[in-house]
């Protein structure tokens, strides 16, 4: 079942009189339960894609439909409800509240969606559980390593069940070693059947994914399965 299609995508912008295509007419379409990297060099237009696909921008023209519903021209609020009950963000400076608990960083997304105290709470914890972050729970950022928040930050990402989990550069703040740890829960992740794009320009991160999307000039470039054999994540 196709949770993402793009038709056309367009994203341009006026400087001074020249005007910038940061996307020329991207086609594309993702199934639910894919594992895509998202690959291009800086200015290839990667990034204008993953705020596309994110509802963090609107294209100048061309159809985006995430779900079922065609997002492309929504207003700033109907995006921003997309964003919380669609879509999980793992960013790679984890963005995480500097005085709040783990617990209480990744109830944020219920809190803005209006859940309940207890489903809050419930919820946050199943997630800590997930990335296996329950006995940190009570922690401040400061308190945790750098695989640890971001394993807090991909907590926060999941708590809501969204269609579709996020990851700008997810490891770009981190050493190899725990680049290494963090792949290897977005691949768990994955096997449990959540559909996750990951924006990288490291080939080896790229290489946890099922499936390479290689931006340039704002126009696909190429579009590959990676064999199993050739994947990262498999052991």
């Amino acid at each position: 079942m196709t949770l993402i299609e793009t038709k056309d995508l367009w994203k341009t912008y006026t400087m001074g009189q020249e005007k910038v295509h940061a996307l020329s007419g991207v086609s594309i379409k993702i199934e639910k339960g894919e594992y895509l990297a998202i690959m291009g060099p800086s200015g290839s237009g990667k990034s204008t894609l993953m705020n596309l696909i994110g509802c963090l921008d609107t294209p100048t023209s061309g159809d985006y439909i995430l779900n079922g519903k065609q997002v492309s021209q929504m207003n700033d609020d109907e995006l921003a409800n997309i964003r919380n009950r669609e879509i999980g963000f793992v960013f790679q400076t984890f963005n995480l509240l500097p005085r709040a608990t783990a617990l209480h960083n990744v109830e944020l997304p219920l809190i803005y969606n209006g859940s309940s105290s207890k489903e809050r709470i419930d919820g946050a914890k199943a997630a800590l559980s997930k990335v296996e972050l329950a006995d940190r729970m009570y922690h401040k950022p400061s308190e945790l390593s750098g695989g640890q928040r971001q394993r807090v930050a991909m907590a926060r990402a999941l708590v809501n069940n969204p269609s579709l989990i996020l990851a700008d550069e997810p490891t770009g703040n981190l050493d190899s070693k725990t680049s290494l740890e963090i792949m290897k829960l977005l691949d768990e992740l994955h096997r449990q059947g959540n559909t996750i794009i990951v924006v990288t320009h490291e080939r080896d991160i790229a290489k946890h994914a099922h499936r390479v999307l290689s931006i340039l000039d704002g126009k696909i470039d190429s579009d590959v399965e990676v064999p199993e054999g050739e994947r990262n994540g498999v052991s």
